[in-house]
């Protein structure tokens, strides 16, 4: 084990102390204790969590929780004290280097391993994302500003979305990532586009074509974006950069640059990193988004230099907390009509995921940024709407 230089009052290491003890230590600048009584406190209930968190990080830890080896009452408040404080800046587990050189050299995000995440995550079935998602099956940060409840907040969104790319009747509108088409209807029924979605899920485009209204100008196509060579009035991509990876983020950008008019305008909404180095989350490239990598804002900006001016940037990154409890919310309620079908096991982790992404917006360790991107530059300017 390694550990980052920490400053003035920090806990560095000791091998005088046992594991133990060196995390309880550092856990308490988290105002977080070991068997402690409130909510967000960390109660071990095998032997073992601490070596492996130490050894692994969150893979190790994420791990232990599975297996019932420790548990918070609220998980999401273990995750924010935790992250907040930045003690996952401060170990730096050797026994993950593997993981963070591979995604480094090596191109995890090709052609032929995109539909990984397609196949393991969102081909989990239909009705498990319709228990758990708003009406409209929209599978990406709402947003809260006026709203009172996930359905409003996932509404507000599309049609921020839809006002931000200034949509006209008839105009063609290519969603990169189109999901469930949640994006495609609201754009088609109240502005009057036609839209073409693609997506790497066979359950996202079933879905997709059963639940379309008759006559509504939407199609769906189950390629990678990598395919495509139609040219679009307008190109949105909502939540599918977080699978595009650092070896193709130029590439991604190239394929919108050639398949948008000269005059047309891109949304790029994606969730975000702070610094650009961070390697991918072990826990959350095994069980969650295999091959999944989040972009810093730097390397969203260079990938669109010479090809794109950016316009305008906006980040609510808040939001996606609300959104995450929301979610976590109607999974719980719903638990029982899955329970068959997925184990404890499955269970537990949803739990972690979701919780645990929860703690890390609410801390502002991750961002929710929407891009808007031209080819030229809008005469005159751009302006955002709210």
């Amino acid at each position: 084990m390694s550990t980052t230089p920490l400053k003035k009052n920090d806990v560095s290491f000791d091998p005088s102390l046992s594991s133990h003890q060196y995390v309880a230590d550092l856990l308490a600048q988290a105002n977080i204790e070991i068997n402690g009584e409130r909510p967000w406190d960390m109660q071990l209930n095998a032997p073992g969590v601490i070596e492996n968190a130490l050894s692994r990080a969150n893979l190790g830890l994420g791990e232990s929780y599975m297996n019932g080896d420790w548990d918070a009452e609220s998980l999401d408040q273990f995750f924010y004290h935790l992250m907040r404080a930045q003690l996952h800046l401060r170990v730096k587990p050797t026994q993950l280097v593997y993981h963070s050189l591979k995604a480094k050299l090596f191109n995890r995000q090709s052609a032929k391993r995109a539909w990984e995440v397609g196949e393991k995550h969102y081909d989990l079935g239909n009705e498990f994302y319709a228990a758990m998602l708003d009406q409209r099956m929209t599978y990406t940060c709402g947003y809260w500003n006026n709203a009172t409840n996930l359905d409003e907040a996932q509404e507000a969104k599309l049609d921020l979305i839809c006002r931000k790319l200034e949509l006209k009747p008839g105009m063609r509108v290519l969603d990169i990532g189109c999901g469930w088409g949640s994006f495609m209807a609201y754009a088609a029924e109240h502005y009057g586009v036609e839209c073409v979605g693609l997506t790497i899920s066979k359950e996202q485009a079933d879905f997709g074509k059963r639940v379309m209204r008759k006559g509504l100008p939407v199609e769906f196509r189950l390629q990678d974006y990598r395919d495509e060579t139609e040219v679009f009035d307008r190109i949105v991509s909502i939540g599918m950069f977080e699978h595009v990876g650092r070896k193709n983020y130029r590439e991604f950008m190239s394929v919108a640059n050639r398949c948008l008019t000269d005059d047309g305008l891109f949304l790029l909404h994606t969730i975000g990193k702070n610094v650009s180095s961070t390697p991918p989350d072990p826990w959350i490239d095994k069980y969650i988004f295999p091959n999944g990598e989040l972009p810093s804002l730097s390397q969203v900006s260079n990938a669109a230099e010479t090809l794109f001016v950016v316009e305008d940037v906006h980040n609510f990154g808040a939001d996606y907390d609300k959104t995450l409890m929301a979610w976590h919310d109607n999974f719980e309620a719903n638990w029982l009509d899955f329970r068959e079908q997925f184990d404890d096991e499955f269970y537990r982790m949803w739990r972690y995921y979701l919780l645990s992404c929860a703690g890390a917006f609410r801390a502002r360790e991750i961002q929710l940024w929407q891009f808007v991107l031209s080819k030229k530059g809008v005469v005159g300017g751009y302006s955002r709407v709210s």
